[in-house]
């Protein structure tokens, strides 16, 4: 028999919670990939493999939405993809360069195939009950498995193949999925407070790697007055991208998400959480990088005696501090206006006004590029709580919700 279609008042389990970890772990693996310092082309891998992550965690949060995942084969079933995920992150650090034992990027291909064949089985068994549901799930599987088989002889290929490959499996992944659902329909959204849920928590979880980079960067030199100076200027930065999401923009798409009609629900769910919400999770990560190499950068110059702490950052740093700022800004923003059709202008400067500022940050000493960032984030999450009263952000195309 199928499983139970979920309730539509659920919340997130103990259970559905480890998996988040495990993907959160995953995103620790990408910054080690992505190393120290920094460097162009590891950054912009590390941005494709975060990203096909991410489809693969949200495809698990729309499983969850249709049925209970803590129970029966479901559970069997999720704790599989669970160890294929675990095994994707422990390879990501090695997911470019084969290297002795293992082949490195074929095993994570074959991992993160596996995480989406164990997903696409348990969400076509669970759709049985909903008409149509099956027919769309099989059009997208076939469009996806185009993109696996990409993967598979990229990792096998290496060299200039495998990049080539990898990055047309991603966009065949990302368009794939934007094809299915314009011309299928969005997947249904059953259990809208559980969505809104798990999407909240793998945020939050998301920025505490921001707190773990600090500490990471810090090193042994964490005692040191300017090392905890810097440090506590990053915890500022955390405040602040918490404070942006999760003081207003959170709270006005969930009531954009309940008050709209079924067609427009499901719609918000796979536009401003689904997709939306990749910016958000790659800004965290892009920051937390930059964050770990001012502390770095500064508790070096403090081991080591000598003034490099007034030296600038690299530009991959200084891109990854300013820029990820940036994407976090510019995915809330996103957020909003798929949720609610309301986008404070104001806050799109911010946005553009954080990337603008790169070059600066390349120009000034670490320490100094990190305070000019959280000075531009405080006035940012400042001026949106005092504007609060003058924006309400409206459901756009949406009927007002009847009393209670």
């Amino acid at each position: 028999m199928p499983p139970a279609p979920a309730a539509r008042d659920r919340r997130a389990t103990p259970f559905e919670i480890f998996f988040d970890l495990v993907f959160v772990f995953a995103l620790t693996r990408i910054m080690a990939l992505i190393g120290q310092p920094p460097t162009p082309v590891a950054m912009a891998q590390g941005l494709l493999l975060l990203v096909l992550l991410w489809i693969a965690w949200a495809s698990y949060v729309w499983l969850g939405n249709q049925t209970p995942v803590d129970v029966g084969v479901v559970r069997a079933g999720v704790l599989v993809g669970m160890a294929a995920l675990f095994v994707a992150a422990l390879v990501m650090p090695r997911a470019w360069s084969p290297e002795p034992g293992l082949d490195g990027p074929l095993l994570l291909a074959l991992a993160y195939v596996l995480l989406r064949v164990v997903h696409l089985a348990l969400y076509h068994r669970a759709a049985a009950s909903v008409p149509g549901l099956r027919e769309r799930i099989r059009f997208f599987a076939a469009v996806s498995a185009l993109g696996w088989v990409l993967l598979l002889l990229g990792a096998v290929l290496g060299g200039v193949a495998h990049a080539a490959l990898w990055v047309a499996a991603f966009l065949i992944e990302i368009g794939g999925q934007r094809l299915s659902y314009g011309w299928r329909g969005a997947w249904p959204l059953l259990s809208p407070n559980y969505f809104i849920e798990r999407h909240g928590l793998v945020v939050i979880i998301s920025l505490g790697e921001s707190l773990i980079a600090a500490g990471v960067g810090a090193g042994p030199a964490v005692t040191a007055l300017p090392v905890l100076g810097v440090a506590l200027l990053g915890l500022t930065v955390s405040v602040c991208l918490w404070w942006l999401y999760f003081d207003a923009a959170a709270p006005a798409a969930a009531r954009a998400l309940h008050a709209a009609n079924e067609d427009r629900r499901d719609r918000i769910a796979a536009d401003a959480y689904s997709e939306g919400h990749v910016l958000l999770i790659v800004g965290v990560i892009y920051l937390a990088v930059g964050v770990e190499q001012v502390l770095a950068h500064v508790a070096e110059a403090y081991v080591g005696g000598h003034h490099a702490a007034g030296s600038s950052l690299g530009w991959p740093a200084a891109v990854a501090l300013y820029g990820g700022a940036a994407l976090y800004l510019a995915g809330r923003l996103l957020f909003l206006g798929f949720s609610t059709g309301a986008v404070p202008p104001v806050q799109v400067a911010f946005a553009a006004l954080a990337l603008l500022l790169t070059p600066l940050g390349r120009a000034l000493p670490g320490a100094a590029a990190l305070g000019v960032l959280a000075a531009l984030l405080v006035a940012a999450a400042g001026h949106e709580r005092l504007a609060r009263g003058r924006w309400a952000p409206r459901p756009v195309g949406v009927r007002p919700a009847g009393p209670r």
